[in-house]
């Protein structure tokens, strides 16, 4: 699906882009490919069982999947992670915050397997980048942003693109009719610091927001962002 020129969001089982199982919707966390004349670069990578699916919607719209350079991983939740190792084979650069690359090497349980009754096969990510970071991949400049919570490494990723500021933003927030926050049921899920990350994350003023469940924000995503620091406020404290 395209959402901008040269930007597509190719996986996501919510929208029906990918399917994994019957009667789930939670299994494929959404993906997102930037071209670049230098090649692509992939936002998460869904669970693994889905990359064919991914791989045939980006080849839809002529993107060729031998042309993935990096994938950037907004968590290890396996919904999201889960085919790094596929990637990996493939000569794909997995780029990770720490607290990511740590949790997706090791396969445990902060990769969240057991919500979907499967292993998470682990994998070495290539790149570990830092809060605050920029990255330049394929000409682009990304912002690296670590807003722990609803897993500790939640990472959104920020860039512009076509005149807009667009940021990918994993499941730092929920979006409309699939709740207001990421999963509570992580083994590393921390509402103290989850509500200081909203905080930090409700500040951003970007114009498209770019989840990793559900809809795409077009329109003043930054109220969505701030409707969720309200919840957890109510909450939570």
């Amino acid at each position: 699906m395209q959402i901008l020129k040269d930007l597509y969001q190719t996986g996501g089982d919510i929208n029906g882009l990918t399917f994994d199982l019957q009667g789930a919707s939670w299994n494929d966390g959404n993906s997102y490919v930037l071209k670049t004349k230098a090649g692509l670069i992939l936002f998460d990578c869904g669970c693994g069982d889905t990359l064919d699916q991914i791989f045939e919607n980006m080849q839809y719209w002529d993107l060729d999947p031998a042309g993935i350079k990096y994938c950037l991983l907004t968590h290890p939740h396996l919904d999201h992670a889960g085919a790094g190792h596929l990637l990996k084979k493939r000569g794909v650069e997995l780029v990770a915050i720490e607290e990511t690359a740590d949790a997706v090497s090791a396969g445990d349980e902060r990769c969240a397997g057991y919500l979907y009754h499967k292993t998470f096969t682990p994998v070495e990510v290539d790149r570990v980048v830092s809060d605050g970071e920029i990255l330049h991949l394929l000409g682009v400049e990304i912002q690296v942003g670590h807003y722990p919570g609803h897993s500790m490494g939640c990472t959104a990723f920020s860039l512009r693109h076509e005149n807009r500021n667009i940021v990918i933003s994993g499941d730092i927030i929920g979006t409309l009719m699939v709740g207001d926050f990421g999963w509570d049921g992580s083994i590393d899920f921390d509402k103290k610091i989850y509500i200081e990350s909203l905080r930090r994350f409700a500040k951003l003023d970007p114009d498209i927001m770019l989840p990793g469940h559900g809809m795409i924000y077009f329109h003043k995503p930054q109220w969505r962002a701030e409707e969720v620091l309200n919840s957890a406020l109510m909450a939570w404290r």
